[in-house]
């Protein structure tokens, strides 16, 4: 028996790689280096997406079908050479108030909710942020 027998008949293709940049702070430039990277790694020809789980901003963008994402991540996935998808931003929290805000979900309005009762929508937000990077991680190359 060959090692190959034991190879499964449809081995998935591997997942892109991911890259995390972080800061302390809001208004640092982590959305500009982000930006950058993706045209810098689009010029070397590898396929990129950005990606931000959660991000809070009334900035936003419709995609092409219709969802609404961040402005920063429409703005980097132009810089990738890639039409923005609700999966770069799959939440969007858009305040209306000074702890109330409207949560938007895959690019659609899920409910408006306060501060401290967000915390009990983390179950459902997270399988779709899990989803939606998986979902790239498959599309892109990294």
């Amino acid at each position: 028996m060959s090692s190959s027998d034991n190879a499964p008949a449809n081995p998935s293709p591997p997942l892109g790689r991911v890259l995390m940049v972080q800061g302390t702070a809001s208004h640092v430039g982590k959305s500009v280096l982000v930006s950058a990277l993706c045209r810098m790694l689009r010029q070397d020809g590898l396929r990129v997406a950005p990606f931000k789980a959660q991000n809070m901003s009334n900035n936003s963008y419709v995609t092409p079908d219709g969802g609404e994402i961040d402005r920063a991540q429409a703005v980097q996935a132009e810089a990738a050479g890639v039409a923005a998808r609700v999966e770069m931003n799959p939440v969007l929290l858009k305040p209306e108030a000074d702890s109330h805000a409207q949560v938007v979900l895959m690019g659609r309005p899920l409910t408006s909710a306060r501060a401290r009762d967000y915390f009990d929508l983390k179950a459902t937000l997270w399988a779709s942020v899990a989803a939606s990077l998986d979902a790239l991680r498959r599309r892109f190359d990294g």
